[in-house]
């Protein structure tokens, strides 16, 4: 199976919602984000959002893999990505491009670049609405965490995961 690739928002979500062993059980040993990501959670952890500290622990423990961008092609399609998007979604997009991988964002940006790349998309509602469906969890349970997301600000285009199975 590819890798799929976490932009901030993403894994934050998860993380921040105490949830995220949704990814690790989806994505099984193919769950990366890269090291621009890596430095904006420790500006969220270093800034008090305490619950972001699953996501270094994850990397430790080897389940989501940090990854840096290795090839010219990747960090020539970085650059170019950086004019219009932050770090961390245009180091996501450039692996996720140049690897292969799903790019998983809720970045309306990112999401269109990613389009125009033909990269394959996923975003938190997408991610919860798959945990349901592969019965790692109930609509209940997945709203619970939706909601949870909410309320750390995170923007959800639904209410209920029920809206988009």
């Amino acid at each position: 199976m590819p890798g799929i690739v976490f932009d901030c928002c993403v894994i934050s979500n998860f993380a921040l919602s105490g949830s995220l062993s949704i990814i690790n059980g989806i994505y099984q040993e193919t769950s990366c984000i890269t090291d621009f990501v890596s430095a904006e959670i420790l500006k969220g952890i270093r800034a008090g959002h305490g619950g972001l500290t699953a996501i270094p622990e994850a990397v430790k423990a080897g389940w989501l893999k940090e990854l840096s961008l290795i090839s010219r092609k990747e960090k020539t399609l970085f650059g170019s990505l950086s004019i219009s998007l932050g770090l961390g979604e245009a180091s996501s997009l450039a692996v996720a491009a140049c690897r292969g991988f799903r790019f998983a964002s809720d970045d309306q940006a990112a999401r269109r670049e990613a389009g125009r790349l033909d990269v394959r998309l996923t975003g938190t509602i997408g991610i919860l609405a798959k945990a349901v469906r592969l019965r790692l969890c109930d609509i209940k349970t997945a709203d619970r965490y939706l909601g949870k997301m909410i309320g750390h600000g995170f923007y959800a285009p639904v209410r209920s995961v029920r809206t988009v199975l």
